[in-house]
């Protein structure tokens, strides 16, 4: 029993030593130190309440950075772009890229997550246009939803932290820009592959409801290598995502961010707010920073 106790706490030190979103970046000629936080975009914004020294890191940061700055992603041109991206040619629509029998699978889904399929004329209109990669899309929020309805796009996870450092008269910045995310995001596959990647979620819906619900626990237990083993299962199938495919999405972008970073930190003390899928791993930003000689520690 006494060896079992042990070895239990053992785990948990070890679980506990990545069990933190936010850490403090210092050393290698720094004058200030700069933050970093991992973040959900569906998270609500109460939950800055439990992360254990949040506001006074970004009351001492000079400035904020996101994945990219907020507020350009509202306005009339970048929406009316993404919108655009998000859309198929016109004339195109789903039920003419897929086979009868695909759409009876992808309507399946549809009515497990919403109740409702695109045999619903209105349902039909309204998604029946979209790419497939923007179905896919929603339909990973709806399956988010479904399980933690209340959630309030007017008060965002991501938002949050642009918004205090606008409301306080500091600069927000952005790592990638609007066009790079709509065309990385939206656009980066092709159209045989979202095909395949919508039907796979189709069919193993349960497989993608509970990855969604060990990326959100993970989340919101700070967990940052839970959020990585849930990002990182496999179907073992073509369905999974390709070496390509996750450097298009993370390590490469990471790569991206981390030629930025280092003279954007020395210019102001930075509060740096991105997915929180960025920051474990070998090639996650927390390994990159130490390896590029910071000292990175959590914030207590």
């Amino acid at each position: 029993m006494k060896k079992i106790t042990i070895a239990l706490l053992l785990f948990i030190a070890a679980i506990g030593a990545q069990a933190q979103l936010l850490w403090k970046i210092s050393g290698n000629g720094l004058q200030k130190p700069s933050y970093i936080i991992g973040t959900y975009h569906l998270a609500p914004v109460s939950f800055t309440d439990s992360i254990k020294g949040l506001k006074e890191a970004l009351t001492a940061a000079e400035q904020v950075y996101g994945e990219v700055v907020t507020a350009d992603m509202t306005s009339p041109g970048n929406l009316q772009k993404m919108q655009a991206a998000m859309m198929l040619p016109e004339g195109q629509t789903l039920d003419k890229l897929y086979t009868t029998d695909e759409m009876a699978r992808i309507n399946a889904a549809l009515k497990s997550i919403l109740g409702a399929d695109m045999t619903n004329p209105i349902l039909s209109q309204q998604l029946g246009k979209l790419t497939p990669q923007a179905l896919y899309t929603q339909l990973g929020l709806l399956i988010y939803l479904k399980k933690h309805p209340g959630f309030n796009p007017n008060e965002g996870f991501d938002a949050y932290f642009q918004k205090e450092a606008t409301a306080k008269g500091k600069p927000v910045g952005g790592l990638e820009t609007v066009d790079f995310q709509i065309n990385t995001l939206l656009k980066g596959l092709s159209l045989e592959r979202q095909k395949e990647l919508l039907l796979c979620l189709a069919d193993n819906l349960s497989f993608n409801e509970e990855q969604t619900e060990k990326v959100v626990n993970a989340f919101f237990t700070q967990d940052l290598d839970g959020i990585k083993a849930a990002m990182d299962a496999k179907l073992n199938n073509t369905c999974d995502g390709t070496p390509e495919e996750e450097e298009m999405l993370i390590y490469g972008r990471n790569d991206n961010w981390m030629k930025q970073m280092p003279e954007i930190m020395k210019q102001k003390s930075t509060f740096f707010a991105v997915g929180a899928g960025h920051l474990p791993g070998e090639r996650g930003l927390l390994a990159q920073l130490k390896k590029a000689g910071y000292t990175v520690e959590r914030v207590k």
